[in-house]
């Protein structure tokens, strides 16, 4: 479904990523790991066409994903993207921000789209806090939110780029909780994280990223547990048990 083919990006001098290759099949769950810094965010952002690339090609069923298309904001509407921060309309209630996208992007009419966006903020949990703003949400039921607009577009597959790193460690179980369920129904996800137990739990491939370069890739198993490369080793060390 996703075909990620030897990209490469650069800010100025910085080159953020390095001929970096990713296929993920329909129904796939893939984690990405890897340092602050590594290119993480910037691949999910070439992707989805948000940032464009410099060498390579990015593409969905089939169909290549350049800022320069017609058809990009199409293409991007098939694939969604939840960020660290939950970027929800302050002055909407959590209804109307997973009612936006369908009614504006897609043109759906909005009783159709109020309906699917209640049955799908109830799905993750919110079916009591329809009419609130984000003010009164929390951080883990604002980002719920943010996965209810982002399924209310009816995605090919779903982008996370790092969704619990901003949250307080409570409130990290809830939206976890919420992603365990849609890799249970069988929705194709890329995930930046640094939670490795979800990792381990959900994943059906893990990449290892440094330096705008795949390091080391395979099972959760192979990469967690029993890591080949040095680099990956140093990495999981720091993360799993922190100075």
């Amino acid at each position: 479904m996703i075909s990620v083919r030897s990209i490469c990006k650069s800010f100025g001098e910085h080159r953020v990523l390095d001929r970096v290759s990713l296929e993920v099949a329909k129904g796939e769950v893939v984690c990405i790991i890897g340092p602050s810094g590594s290119g993480k965010s910037t691949l999910l952002r070439c992707i989805n066409g948000l940032e464009g690339y410099d060498a390579g090609e990015v593409a969905i069923d089939g169909v290549p994903v350049r800022r320069d298309l017609a058809s990009i904001h199409e293409l991007r509407s098939e694939v969604g993207m939840v960020f660290q921060r939950f970027n929800l309309f302050p002055h909407r209630t959590a209804l109307e921000n997973v009612m936006e996208g369908p009614v504006y992007v897609k043109r759906a009419p909005r009783t159709e789209a109020r309906e699917r966006a209640a049955a799908l903020l109830a799905k993750v949990g919110l079916a009591h806090k329809l009419d609130a703003y984000p003010a009164k949400l929390s951080g883990g039921q604002q980002q719920r939110v943010a996965i209810a607009r982002a399924l209310a577009m009816q995605p090919k597959a779903i982008l996370f780029d790092e969704p619990t790193s901003a949250l307080d460690p409570e409130l990290v179980g809830e939206v976890l909780r919420v992603m365990l369920a849609l890799a249970r129904e069988g929705m194709t996800m890329i995930v930046v994280t640094h939670e490795m137990s979800f990792a381990a739990e959900v994943a059906h491939r893990v990449l290892f990223l440094d330096d705008g370069q795949v390091v080391e890739e395979g099972t959760a198993q192979h990469i967690l547990a029993n890591p080949q490369h040095e680099r990956t080793r140093d990495f999981l060390q720091r993360v799993l048990k922190p100075v």
